[in-house]
């Protein structure tokens, strides 16, 4: 099944995309508009979303000539609503909110909302047929086959923004997938790649920030570094492409510079290199089928020299294992153990558990999830909501217990 509506309709030649972003005050966002604001012949901004921070979503709207504005968080919506008076900027708050704006006829819709916060306005974008850049994981993590029905029987067009998924989109042979044999996902491999495992188990928060070559949030940059990461995006390669998962693999490659390969039952093995800032696969989403002009530095392979791989030490990256068992579980063990995860992370960052006890206490709440017969399939986002509720407590339960 190809991700895309084989008949969607593309703005005439010459005429600007409009273009909505849910979550416009993240890093997706920022690195969003600081591409919009290259091409402003090619893109108009219609609708922004943001959680909490009103005063730099208003001035987004302003410098953008939004039509919309939302706040998730009510307790923000008078600040907005104060900031953007006498504008003609309409703005809004909460979840019915956030859905309206995903609803909103544009272009292009970027879903770049952190957590499960935004599967529900992400799902109405994909319910109205609309070209969707998805940034969130928790779609297709927690909620990949509900996710993808729907984006299949909404005609929706989805462009991966993830650099990993958006590098196998454009090297994947979606009119012949069975002569494809294998999917690889490559990892950076994160600061403790050559870390020794007694100073993993030391690490602190500050440590686990330091990514070698990629500026990300938090919350994703602690997950690169227990390689979590990087089992979740397999969960979403799994969802997001007509593959087993024995067909996905994952290899360290900590240049960065290959962002993912498909090989084919040939011997061949097609790779999407590039130099590693997130402004490639938004621009490649923003401008599909098209290409534009993205203010990155070029890659240089001779500069680069030599480009490096390595097997993924099992013992130093467990997180990965766990995400292919709850993948393989084929139940609702993915959304257990992202919910596990999103509480062990901000424990960790918070200095309340240490490195290694972010695994553990997933798999722990994996293993007791499993025992009390929590990883069956979802049928609706409630389910997926409550479910997720669950493994949150589980594993709130496991961080005080480590403390």
């Amino acid at each position: 099944m190809s991700l895309l509506a084989e008949n969607y309709p593309l703005p005439a030649e010459g005429t600007p995309q409009n273009i909505s972003i849910l979550g416009a005050t993240g890093s997706i966002g920022l690195n969003t508009l600081d591409l919009i604001s290259h091409h402003k012949s090619r893109f108009s901004v219609d609708a922004l979303t943001a959680n909490e921070n009103a005063k730099l979503l208003a001035e987004q709207a302003k410098r953008f000539n939004a039509k919309f504005a939302v706040v998730a968080d009510d307790s923000a919506y008078k600040e907005l609503r104060d900031a953007l008076s006498g504008t003609g900027i309409e703005t809004a708050a909460g979840v019915s909110g956030l859905v309206e704006a995903a609803e909103r006829p544009v272009d292009c819709v970027i879903a770049s909302i952190v957590g499960t916060a935004g599967l529900e306005p992400t799902l109405s974008a994909v319910k109205k047929g609309q070209r969707i850049g998805l940034a969130n994981k928790e779609c297709l993590v927690c909620a990949g086959e509900l996710f993808m029905n729907e984006v299949e029987k909404c005609d929706a067009t989805l462009l991966p923004v993830d650099s990993e998924h958006s590098a196998i989109f454009q090297v994947f042979d979606f009119d012949s997938p069975e002569r494809v044999d294998k999917i690889i996902l490559t990892a950076s491999g994160g600061p403790f790649r050559e870390t020794s495992l007694q100073d993993i188990q030391n690490a602190t928060p500050e440590q686990a920030l330091r990514h070698p070559n990629w500026r990300m949030g938090k919350k994703i940059t602690i997950d690169s570094a227990t390689m979590m990461n990087k089992g979740l995006e397999l969960i979403e390669a799994f969802h997001l492409f007509p593959v087993s998962v024995d067909q996905l693999d994952v290899i360290v490659h900590p240049n960065s510079v290959i962002h993912s390969l498909v090989q084919y039952c040939d011997g061949s093995v097609l790779a999407h290199l590039g130099t590693p800032d997130m402004c490639i696969p938004i621009a490649y989403a923003l401008s599909w089928p098209d290409r534009i002009e993205c203010p990155v530095k070029p890659l240089n392979l001779a500069e680069i020299g030599t480009l490096n791989f390595e097997d993924v030490c099992s013992e130093r990256f467990p997180a990965l294992a766990l995400c292919r068992q709850a993948l393989q579980a084929d139940g609702s063990g993915p959304t257990i153990l992202n919910a596990a995860n999103e509480i062990a992370v901000s424990a960790f960052l918070s200095k309340q558990i240490g490195f290694t006890d972010i695994t553990r206490i997933v798999s722990s709440v994996l293993e007791v999830a499993d025992q009390e017969n929590m990883m069956k399939k979802a049928s609706d986002l409630h389910e997926v909501a409550v479910i997720d509720a669950y493994g949150r407590r589980q594993a709130k339960t496991a961080v005080e217990i480590s403390r």
